[in-house]
Order: structure tokens, then C-alpha cells, then sequence
């Protein structure tokens, strides 16, 4: 069952809330994030990517650039940046994106919870990304950044959340850039606070939905200074890491879709003739073209748009890995057709988020710089879970979710 804990946030003041959130670490380059904070000496990006503070080029994994995170996340709180709440409480934060808004809890998460399998995982995780970012929290003595969550949908949390939601809220502001709403309200009633503790700890499972570098790292450096601690007794604040905890319901996974240099040597004519063996293919012309259904891809190739739908027994809809569409694009396709064997490793493929649209797959193949296009289907949150629960790990770059979390609305110190 889950534990999770309220706690001391620490936040920036109303007036400041815009300048200082930024978006995560990982989805922008030292230059983007540099060209982001200019003139906003307030930005998270000093913290979360202090190497924009040093000369471009600078090794954004310099030991140098790990004491400037936490020279920076001094100053922030020396300057009144980021403010520590009195008391332990939970959060509610919303992201509003298209007319959508999901209702995430912030909450601290239990470390022992991450290694028992209790917060459970559908990726594999790169021990060079854990060790970046546990760096970064021994450095910063902190979780800077929270971990995106998924629970079992729960009535009386919804209800809980609502109470607080229809209140005014702490933050509520317009992201620049994406566009995306974010708000943010304090749980500090003390009953509201007890029964969510309550309520979790009856929870079996919570889902890393995204940021499986990040729960390591934290869970990772919490572990280590429970190791190191000779009076260590499981109450320490070190115990727990940051996360924020949507329910299931009311979450989306993207498509995460594929683009490749080359045709392995084929000509057109033959690589759709070694698609037919696998796939009823049915050319769409050149409009855009959306997979509509499990088990349909779509592709673009020459500036035609095909569908392509697997042929019965091309797939076991009772294996939780073999129903992916991105287990039988990767075996049937990337792998046997054009000979791409590694998905992590591959120069000839790369990836892109859906949220980009159909219209990036199509630019990127029209200008030159890749040869074909293959749109999938998005992963449910359902299968998410049923592979989580059965111990599977998904293949690589298989879920996108967005809006991304904001980062700076709140931060968790580990002492």
C-alpha cells in the first residue's frame, strides 16, 4: 500500500511565481533554457540547468556547474525567492491544456515504496541520466523538480480536491510559449490532510507516469543517506521525494511517433511490397493521414500518407508487451524491414512527440532529412498499468505525456 506524507513546500511568492517556473530540465538544451532565463535572473533555470551561467560550451555535467545548483538554490531563498511554508501540507496543482484540466495532488512519496515495487514502473532507466540528477539532488539537498504520478481513480480524493479547487487559488497563470494553464492551491486543513494520508495508504499501487530518471535519482540519494545515517529512523524528511499524483482518469498518453533516415536499401516500391506481407496497406493520398484504431499505423512516404492496419497473427492480444503497437512496429518494421535493432541506440531513427502534430512527421521526411514517417497509436493509461503491474517494461520512447509538469511551483528539501 502507498505511504505518502504532506510537506514544507517551498514556493515562490505570488508576484513572483511567473518569473521564477520554468519548464523541466529535459525537454530543453543548455542553449534554450540560456535564451529562456535571459534577463530573468529569477528563472529555475539557474538552478535546474546552472550551466547557462557559465560560458556556452561549459559541460553541463561539470562538478563546478553541481555547486552552482546549490549556490543558486541559496541565493534563491536568501533573496525571498522561494519561501518555505510554515506548516506540512498537501498541494493540488491543475494543468489546463485545449479545454482539459487534470487535478494533480503534490505529495512526498515513500522511498521504501519506490524500491518494494509499490510505485511502479514501465521504463528502463540509463544509469548515466540517475547519476546526472542524483548529483544534482545531493548538490541541491533537494527535490527541485517533482515526478508525474498516476493513481487508481478515488472518489472521495476527487471530492477532497474539489473542495479546494473551488476556492481562489494561490497561482493561476498562462505559460508562456505552450500556452498551457497552470493553478495551484494549498491543502492545509488538518482533517483534509489526515484523511488523503488515510485514503493512500489503502492505495496498492501509484504509476510513474513520467520522470523515471528523476524517481530514481530521488529514491536513489534518499536510500543513500538513510545508509548513511547512524540515528537513521524512517521518519526523515530524506525519506520521501516529490511528486504529483493525478488519477488515472484523467490522464492522456500521447502518440510518440517515429522517423527514419533511410529505406535499408530498398526502393519505395519495395519496401511497401515487404509492409504487405505484415500489413493490409491502403494509400491515403496527401492529406494527412491519423491512425484510428489499435493495430493501425499511419505512414508517410514521398509525400503520399498510407494506413496500415496488422494482419491477424501479427500480434497476441493476450501479451501486455506483444498488443503494443509499438512492439509490432518495432519488430516488424524498424527491425525486420529497415534493420533497426536498437531503439536507444540507432542514429538512422529518432523520435517525436505527437503533440507536434502530424504536420512535423511530414516536414521533417519533405525536407530531406528523413526518408519515411510512421504515426502510431497512442498507449492507453489501462495498458500503462497492466504492464506495470505484471513487472513489463515497455520498449522505448512508447509514451508521451503533456502538458509537462511546470517546475518552481513548489520544491522539497530533504532535511
Amino acid at each position: 500500500m502507498a505511504r505518502i506524507k504532506p510537506f514544507k513546500g517551498l514556493r515562490p511568492p505570488k508576484c513572483w511565481v511567473e518569473q521564477v517556473a520554468s519548464r523541466p530540465y529535459d525537454v530543453l538544451n543548455s542553449e534554450e533554457a540560456r535564451a529562456e532565463a535571459a534577463g530573468n535572473e529569477k528563472s529555475l533555470y539557474h538552478i535546474i540547468k546552472p550551466e547557462i551561467d557559465f560560458p556556452v560550451g561549459t559541460d553541463e555535467h561539470d562538478p563546478a556547474v553541481y555547486l552552482k545548483a546549490a549556490a543558486n538554490f541559496r541565493m534563491f531563498q536568501e533573496k525571498g525567492w522561494l519561501v518555505q511554508d510554515e506548516k506540512e501540507c498537501y498541494y493540488v496543482y491543475a494543468q489546463t491544456m485545449n479545454g482539459k484540466t487534470q487535478y494533480g495532488l503534490v505529495v512526498g512519496a515513500y522511498v521504501p515504496d519506490y524500491m518494494n515495487g509499490v510505485i511502479k514502473k514501465h521504463e528502463l532507466t540509463r544509469r548515466d541520466k540517475e547519476e546526472d540528477r542524483m548529483k544534482h539532488v545531493r548538490a541541491t539537498n533537494a527535490n527541485i523538480e517533482p515526478v508525474f504520478f498516476a493513481y487508481p481513480d478515488n472518489a472521495e480524493v476527487d471530492r477532497i480536491v474539489a473542495k479546494y479547487t473551488a476556492q481562489k487559488p494561490e497561482y493561476d497563470f498562462i505559460a508562456p510559449g505552450d500556452g498551457f494553464g497552470h493553478t495551484f492551491w494549498v491543502i492545509d486543513e488538518e482533517a483534509d490532510i489526515a484523511r488523503i494520508t488515510k485514503i493512500f495508504a489503502a492505495v496498492p499501487a501509484l504509476y510513474i507516469a513520467d520522470g523515471h530518471h528523476r524517481s530514481a535519482a530521488a529514491a536513489l540519494v534518499g536510500a543513500e543517506k538513510a545508509q548513511q545515517n547512524p540515528a537513521h529512523t524512517g521518519t526523515e524528511e530524506y525519506n520521501y521525494f516529490m511528486a504529483v499524483c493525478f488519477p488515472a482518469n484523467q490522464l492522456t498518453i500521447i502518440d510518440y511517433n517515429r522517423v527514419v533516415k533511410d529505406l535499408n536499401g530498398l526502393s519505395d516500391e519495395a519496401f511497401l511490397q515487404k509492409l504487405a506481407e505484415h500489413f493490409y496497406v491502403e494509400e491515403k493520398g496527401t492529406e494527412e493521414y491519423k491512425p484510428n484504431a489499435l493495430h493501425n499505423f499511419s505512414l508517410y512516404l514521398s509525400g503520399k500518407w498510407y494506413s496500415l492496419t496488422a494482419r491477424p497473427g501479427t500480434y497476441d492480444d493476450n501479451d501486455p508487451i506483444g498488443v503494443l503497437d509499438v512492439t509490432i512496429s518495432s519488430r516488424l518494421i524498424l527491425d525486420e524491414i529497415l534493420g533497426i535493432k536498437d531503439l536507444r541506440s540507432d542514429k538512422r531513427i529518432d523520435f517525436v512527440g505527437g503533440i507536434r502534430g502530424l504536420g512535423e512527421l511530414k516536414r521533417r521526411v519533405d525536407s530531406g532529412e528523413m526518408r519515411v514517417a510512421l504515426a502510431l497509436y497512442p498507449v492507453t493509461m489501462k495498458q500503462l498499468m497492466d504492464i506495470a503491474d505484471t513487472g513489463n517494461i515497455m520498449p522505448p520512447k512508447t509514451t508521451w505525456f503533456e502538458p509537462k509538469l511546470r517546475s518552481g511551483l513548489v520544491i522539497h528539501k530533504l532535511e
